[in-house]
């Protein structure tokens, strides 16, 4: 019986680091459904001072925090969908936000399990090694075998860059993205589902004596759910998860 079969129905890494509001255009017109709820409770984003005064210290914490910004249910496959009259990379800008937050405060949960000693290479399953090399800079580097909390800390620090950069990550109204921002997209949600990977081959006992399976299951199934509807992975990039990433999509269709 497969990995999946048989858990899907059973470093000091900062968490909650990235607040961002949803530029709605003003002349845009009517909201849509979706975008007035949004601008009422923005997907994982927060204002300057919720972003201050909460700060995730323990599990206890971070299951409430996790309870109030995790949907469920086939409410997250019309969740994801493009609001009327939105700007697409404005949405995709708030999910990437969004689903960083998310790996970042469920990968905090199981550090105390996730050391050099216990995971000394980045893996999902042994068929899947996952190595470490920027992206944006291949020419210097060569791809890096890291322990997987030197991999996920590396990986938080560089997308961390990208959204202080205000010129990649714009804050202001009337600036732009930049043309390659789709493509960067791509790289970031490649990345961070390695994280899930990690986590759900390595480290779902610990998430499950936690009480936190549910929160891990609907934060993965958000992000499918978004990759899917703007095709920005395929089924290659989900490997040693594909058979349950195939279900949490066929469970879309059926809804």
């Amino acid at each position: 019986m497969s990995f999946i079969h048989n858990h899907f129905n059973s470093s000091n890494i900062p968490t909650i680091r990235s607040a961002r509001v949803f530029r709605r255009n003003p002349e845009s017109g009517p909201s849509s459904p979706n975008t007035a709820r949004l601008q009422a409770q923005p997907i994982g984003c927060f204002s300057q001072s919720q972003h201050t005064q909460h700060q995730v210290s323990n599990h206890k914490e971070i299951r409430s925090y996790a309870e109030q910004t995790l949907g469920s249910g086939s409410a997250l496959a019309q969740a994801v969908k493009l609001p009327r009259d939105e700007d697409l990379n404005e949405w995709l800008a708030v999910h990437v936000v969004d689903f960083y937050n998310q790996v970042n405060m469920l990968y905090g949960t199981i550090t105390e399990f996730c050391s050099p000693i216990t995971c000394p290479r980045m893996i999902a399953t042994q068929e899947y090694e996952y190595l470490w090399q920027d992206p944006m800079n291949r020419s210097s580097n060569k791809p890096t075998s890291m322990s997987a909390p030197g991999y996920v800390e590396a990986l938080m620090v560089w997308i961390q860059g990208f959204l202080d950069d205000d010129s990649i990550f714009p804050t202001k109204m009337g600036v732009g993205f930049p043309k390659q921002f789709p493509s960067l997209v791509r790289t970031i949600m490649k990345r961070l589902f390695r994280v899930y990977a990690h986590m759900y081959c390595h480290h779902f006992d610990e998430i499950n004596e936690l009480g936190l399976q549910t929160h891990l299951n609907t934060s993965l199934k958000h992000f499918v759910l978004f990759c899917s509807e703007f095709q920005i992975l395929t089924s290659k990039d989900y490997g040693p998860l594909d058979e349950l990433v195939a279900r949490m999509l066929d469970d879309k269709n059926h809804k």
